[in-house]
């Protein structure tokens, strides 16, 4: 509906500076709906993971809930195809159009944990982009495979993985 408005708009105006003018604030319009959708969505997102991992945090006890160390464990937390798999569908699902910063590269270390059953939890990302983290963490929690779950004396345990990731943007 909004695109047919502006396009009547601009069909409707002779002057070739005006209708440059129309279509500018087309698209500074369209960038503003999909700045407020994607917080909008985040802030969904947020909130039904929080909701999840109080809910986990409830069910469990503290002292079965320890986080495996790397050198503790027989067999570590792995997605399926591989950690480039798992790196690969972050890179499709990051929204780089909600990433604001004035440098080429920013960079995060994207900290998790693999829970027994696969799931993530406690995604958190540290870097010096406060926008790139964000939506890294919402990248990590938005994956559509669960891990296979790290293995300690034949058992799942919960396991702590961290995911380097850097964004270069082009001219």
């Amino acid at each position: 509906m909004l695109n047919t408005e502006f396009k009547k708009k601009f069909d409707a105006e002779p002057n070739i500076v005006k209708k440059v003018g129309i279509k500018n604030d087309f698209l500074f319009f369209m960038k503003k709906m999909d700045s407020i959708e994607n917080v909008a969505m985040i802030g969904a997102l947020l909130k039904v993971r929080n909701l999840e991992d109080l809910q986990f945090l409830k069910k469990t006890e503290n002292n079965t809930n320890s986080i495996t160390k790397t050198s503790d464990s027989e067999r570590s937390a792995e997605y399926p195809g591989g950690f480039n798999i798992l790196r690969q569908e972050v890179a499709n699902l990051f929204y780089t159009g909600g990433v604001y910063t004035e440098t080429k590269t920013v960079k995060a270390n994207v900290g998790f944990i693999v829970e027994k059953d696969g799931s993530i939890s406690n995604v958190h990302a540290q870097g010096d982009n406060f926008t790139f983290n964000r939506q890294a963490e919402i990248a990590l929690y938005s994956i559509s495979e669960k891990f296979s779950p790290a293995v300690v004396k034949g058992d799942p345990v919960r396991y702590h993985l961290k995911l380097p990731l850097t964004l270069t943007i082009e001219d």
